[in-house]
């Protein structure tokens, strides 16, 4: 396990251990009857994140009540206890599932089970149940409060300033290629590489958003998603490359358009020059002597694939920018990085 990942552990077991003994020891000062039960709500509550917690918190709380009113429903108009428990986890499970309210279900089991065990539905016990939720769900959103986001943040640039080197290393490997130059590198290993290591980088980045209070309108989710299609766009790119049996001439043009396109390769500002010299190679192309024999011709529809492909790579990129926002193009853009894509 990796020393951040390990850290990351450590931090959500002890929020887990602190809040739960907490909630008891709170339940128990209080003189509330089944305290440990707090211990088992905060516990619940805190395995979730930051903006997660507070929503599932507002449900616990709502859900209770109707909880409760099932729970009376069932336990005193049904003489079985088993067939009165069944009936009830059958429509609280139900009507949760409908609502969408999964998370809920575990804690309004457990206060079911109380209800179940005295058949007290008086006001005071009600209470005493609602106090159980209560100071199950504060301590957990209290203790969720806590998180490394600093530096979860800095893990989060770096990985996007280490994506963007691996997309750079790949392109260049691949105008080598088209150079009829031997490649230093596995590029089917490395694209497949980088597509696993980005699926973590989203989890991550929607980790951080979910963690924060800040406005954050899913930037870096937005981001990393953008450069797993583009990645996606690479297997393409390499696919067709090593389809081609006889590198035509016009292969070097591509190859060097891919070199003066991997400096661009960076976060920041829109390719439109990029987009408008591809066009040009295009229209170039189309100005060249038509091929004469059957793998001229097939190698001259390859390296056009390989222009769209390479089209549809900048476009990703330009529909991420045109998405972006004022407030995002303050928050993420501050500097002035022309030579980007």
């Amino acid at each position: 396990m990796e020393k951040k990942e390990l850290k990351k552990l450590l931090l959500r077991t002890t929020k887990i251990a602190v809040g739960s003994s907490a909630a008891i020891y709170a339940a128990e000062f209080l003189h509330l009857d089944y305290a440990t039960s707090a211990g088992s709500i905060a516990l619940l509550t805190l395995v979730t994140t930051k903006w997660e917690t507070l929503k599932l918190s507002v449900f616990r709380v709502i859900t209770f009540l109707a909880s409760a009113a099932l729970a009376w429903l069932a336990f005193a108009h049904l003489s079985s206890e088993w067939v009165a428990y069944g009936v009830f986890i059958f429509v609280m499970v139900l009507v949760s599932e409908i609502l969408g309210l999964k998370a809920t279900i575990s804690v309004n089991a457990v206060i079911g089970t109380h209800f179940l065990a005295t058949h007290d539905f008086s006001i005071a016990f009600v209470k005493n149940e609602f106090l159980l939720v209560l100071i199950g769900i504060s301590i957990a959103i209290v203790l969720n409060l806590f998180h490394d986001n600093h530096n979860q943040k800095k893990d989060i640039i770096r990985n996007m300033r280490w994506t963007e080197q691996q997309l750079q290393t790949i392109l260049g490997e691949m105008a080598s290629y088209l150079l009829n130059q031997e490649m230093g590198r596995n590029v089917w290993e490395d694209i497949c590489n980088l597509e696993e290591q980005l699926h973590g980088f989203i989890k991550n980045a929607y980790e951080y958003q979910n963690n924060t209070f800040q406005s954050h309108p899913g930037y870096y989710i937005d981001y990393f998603e953008m450069r797993m299609k583009q990645c996606n766009m690479l297997h393409n790119l390499h696919y067709e490359m090593r389809k081609i049996r006889t590198m035509p001439g016009q292969a070097e043009i591509i190859a060097q358009y891919i070199l003066y396109l991997v400096d661009y390769v960076i976060e920041v500002n829109v390719p439109t020059p990029q987009l408008e010299r591809l066009h040009q190679i295009f229209k170039e192309m189309e100005q060249q002597p038509l091929p004469v024999t059957r793998e001229e011709f097939e190698g001259r529809a390859m390296l056009y694939h390989i222009l769209m492909d390479l089209e549809e790579f900048l476009i990703f990129k330009k529909r991420f920018v045109n998405e972006l926002d004022q407030r995002q193009m303050e928050r993420y853009w501050k500097k002035d990085h022309p030579n980007s894509i």
